[in-house]
């Protein structure tokens, strides 16, 4: 559980910034999304400020001159940072409820998302239970939300194996794959990181979801609201924690050249965040063949007999879809802004 009273200086005012935390329905505030604020960090370094947290206070009028921005946009920077007291009760409450936040400018926050994604980092995380497993790396497992028995088997293998191997497993909370190896990893006392799709507050009214977290065995983490709902919008937008977070990647089952499964493994490909594998056995949808032939690498059941480790997984992958040792820049601004 990160500590509220640890956060850096400048977080109180990221917070304001860049979520919705505190403010009251319909009141139209529009938070910055990670492109927006990297270039807005940028400035505050430029113009020689401490932080955002000397953004607290000025007048409208002051911070348009002191960035060289017009008016309007300084009268929106005013506008986020004008809830410091609604903020200071919601922080409260989210703590009361065992959730953490903790924003990019803190020595908390996963240093490979800053790494891997750049610009495209989520400038706030909400979470709960063990931030440290956010360090971890771990074994990605992706795939269609419908999806066949084959499928399954090969994903309630391959998450065991990982578990066994001692790796976590890192996944996106939807049905289908997701839940399935989730699911084969507390199975056999794995850990989990669960990337949600929607607010961790409403995640953790699944009972199932809050014995795990209590546990010990997963840790929520989502750059939502926490109490925003499940879109689709929002489930595009945190694939890339899913690779980012990772030491390697499997994709059980994708549909070809559309899905957000899809959509995130050539995210990934492009990014070059990790190496990613594909499930390449008989009847495996087209989707996955396609992805080969963007470069990622086969993967069959055959490997996944007893332990794997993430170690392991990354020597099958081919070089082309290994460029994660070297973090990509491939702009990732459109998922948010």
């Amino acid at each position: 559980m990160i500590d509220f009273e640890t956060l850096a200086p400048d977080a109180p005012a990221i917070i304001l910034l860049c979520t919705s935390l505190g403010a009251d329905a319909g009141s139209g505030l529009r938070p910055l999304g990670p492109a927006t604020w990297s270039r807005l960090d940028e400035s505050l370094r430029r113009q020689s400020f401490q932080g955002a947290r000397n953004l607290i206070g000025l007048a409208t009028d002051e911070i348009a001159r002191s960035l060289g921005i017009e008016e309007e946009v300084a009268a929106g920077y005013v506008r986020l940072l004008s809830r410091s007291a609604q903020l200071a009760f919601e922080l409260d409450r989210l703590r009361s409820r065992g959730i953490w936040v903790v924003t990019i400018a803190d020595d908390a926050y996963p240093a490979v998302l800053r790494e891997r994604l750049t610009s495209g980092a989520p400038p706030v995380l909400f979470g709960s239970g063990a931030a440290g497993l956010l360090n971890g790396g771990g074994v990605a497992i992706v795939g269609s939300r419908d999806v066949d028995e084959a499928a399954v088997a090969f994903t309630e293998r391959l998450a065991t194996a990982a578990a066994a191997g001692g790796s976590a497993v890192v996944s996106g909370g939807a049905r289908g794959i997701d839940v399935t190896a989730m699911g084969a990893a507390f199975a056999v006392g794995g850990s989990v990181i669960g990337v949600v799709p929607e607010g961790v507050e409403r995640r953790l009214k699944e009972a199932s979801t809050r014995t795990a977290v209590a546990a010990g065995e997963a840790v929520l983490v989502s750059p939502y609201h926490p109490a925003a709902a499940f879109s689709a919008g929002a489930a595009m937008g945190r694939n890339k924690l899913i690779y980012a977070l990772a030491d390697v990647a499997v994709v059980v089952s994708s549909a070809d050249g559309s899905g957000g499964t899809w959509t995130g493994a050539v995210e990934a490909l492009r990014g070059g965040w990790v190496p990613v594998l594909v499930r390449a056995e008989p009847g495996a949808p087209a989707g996955n063949q396609a992805l080969i032939g963007l470069g990622a690498s086969p993967i069959g059941p055959d490997v996944l007999d007893g332990a794997v480790t993430s170690a392991r997984l990354r020597e099958l992958a081919s070089p082309q879809s290994s460029a994660a040792e070297s973090p990509g820049a491939y702009d990732q601004r459109r998922l948010f802004d």
